[in-house]
């Protein structure tokens, strides 16, 4: 059965540093999918402390991580990174579903959800 989100090491890494630092370690990790950004979707990532009904709760790397079934639809398959380079890091998100993406990378539209697009 493929996982609805993926997050690699070096994203587990990282997320577990954030939980530290604003001390959230006993937090889930709300991956999600809100309308708006140039290409009518953009993702979301949070810190939460309560599982909803209608929540689908995985596990990787020690980290609980929880999406909603509506944005699970839409996120199956996806895989989170997190990348060096000498401009900084930041998270990498690898969505198989989206059919355009936006040059910033946060911003996409699927074959069956296209969003709210926004100006850019």
């Amino acid at each position: 059965m493929n996982e609805v989100v993926i997050i690699t090491e070096a994203a587990a890494f990282q997320i577990k540093d954030m939980m530290k630092e604003h001390e959230e370690e006993a937090a889930y990790l709300r991956v999600s999918v809100k309308g708006g950004g140039c290409s009518g979707l953009s993702y979301g990532m949070g810190f939460e402390h309560e599982v909803a009904d209608e929540d689908t709760l995985l596990e990787q790397h020690g980290i609980k991580i929880v999406v909603s079934k509506d944005d699970g639809a839409i996120l199956n398959g996806t895989k989170i990174d997190y990348k060096q380079s000498m401009m900084g890091g930041g998270f990498t998100i690898d969505n198989p579903n989206a059919i355009a993406n936006c040059g910033c990378g946060s911003s996409f539209r699927t074959a069956t959800n296209t969003g709210t697009p926004e100006e850019c």
